[in-house]
């Protein structure tokens, strides 16, 4: 959930600065202590002992309890933990009817607190495979906060997209062009005799896509030794400077990288039926067109799932970058 949860964050951001009372934005000379330790608790982003410390300033401050629940469920957002959020439900519960606005720090109204009661209802609900409760949840949170909608709409998206990939059986026997030129291919004669194959979809329009390519060199180059291979397939566009950009791109960024460079189908793009909406993003389909993941080459379960086909696999670190020369 590494996105959606910092789209989280994002929104939560966004309302924080539209909700707090402009006196406590605003540092002054006049800002009080309680007020200060409010802003450091709510900055704080460093290990569990860190935080720990800003809490107990905050309370010797005499920040509200309230407050302080708010700071934490942040925290725990911005590191991405999920197990840590969901495990803040039985308090937020407590205080679903003892919302006060003048001892929030980032709400301005009940809706809004009541909303991220919601949101983190559904997440434990999507964390037990519970649809129907997570729709539940989801659909009253957004309708208590609407303005939270980019908070809410990566999870149901990615609901979605779990449940499609689930019965999707892919065609592997869609012909593939090199982006260099030469004959075509099928994902079917790459598969033969191996657990699965990785395919990487990605633009050279997206700077994501350009940023991300050491990473996508190392990882390519780790999968190739375990003899899971690798395809990165060009996404389909009409612009031929797009095709040539790719090439320069490639040649550029990831000369030597173990992986076969091809062109999505531009008739028939697999990009379609695995519902890409982002460059990049990483496939792994077993030999049977099963999609055994379907998401951001940054998610930890990517690497997860790659592990249970070549026990040992770990995600690969970039090596340090040269020192540039005096």
């Amino acid at each position: 959930m590494s996105a959606s949860l910092r789209l989280l964050l994002a929104a939560l951001v966004l309302l924080l600065a539209a909700s707090i009372p402009l006196a406590a934005q605003t540092n002054t000379a006049d800002t009080s202590p309680r007020e200060l330790a409010v802003e450091t608790l709510l900055a704080e982003r460093g290990d569990a002992a860190a935080l720990a410390r800003a809490i107990t300033a905050a309370r010797a401050s005499q920040v509200p309890d309230q407050a302080i629940l708010e700071a934490r469920f942040l925290y725990h957002v911005d590191a991405n933990d999920d197990a840590a959020i969901i495990a803040l439900l039985p308090e937020l519960r407590t205080r679903r009817t003892l919302f006060v606005p003048e001892e929030s720090a980032v709400f301005a109204t009940a809706q809004d607190w009541l909303a991220v009661v919601e949101y983190v209802e559904a997440l434990a609900a999507l964390q037990a495979g519970a649809r129907e409760k997570f729709k539940k949840h989801i659909t009253e949170a957004f309708w208590l906060s609407p303005r939270q909608a980019a908070a809410y709409a990566p999870h149901i998206e990615r609901l979605h997209l779990k449940e499609a990939m689930a019965i999707l059986r892919l065609d592997l026997t869609t012909p593939l062009h090199p982006q260099a030129g030469g004959a075509n291919t099928t994902l079917a004669d790459l598969i033969k005799n191996k657990k699965a194959i990785v395919l990487h979809f990605w633009s050279p329009l997206s700077p994501e896509s350009e940023a991300s390519m050491p990473d996508f060199n190392v990882a390519s180059t780790s999968l190739a030794a375990a003899g899971i291979p690798v395809v990165s397939l060009l996404l389909s566009d009409p612009n031929p400077q797009v095709a040539a950009d790719a090439l320069k791109l490639v040649a550029k960024a990831a000369p030597n990288a173990p992986v076969l460079w091809l062109c999505d189908n531009p008739l028939h793009p697999l990009a379609r039926p695995l519902r890409i909406q982002q460059a990049p993003t990483m496939v792994i389909v077993a030999p049977d067109g099963r999609i055994l993941f379907n998401g951001h080459p940054v998610d930890q379960a990517l690497w997860d799932t790659l592990a249970t086909l070549a026990p040992g696999l770990a995600r690969p670190t970039l090596p340090p970058a040269p020192n540039p020369e005096p």
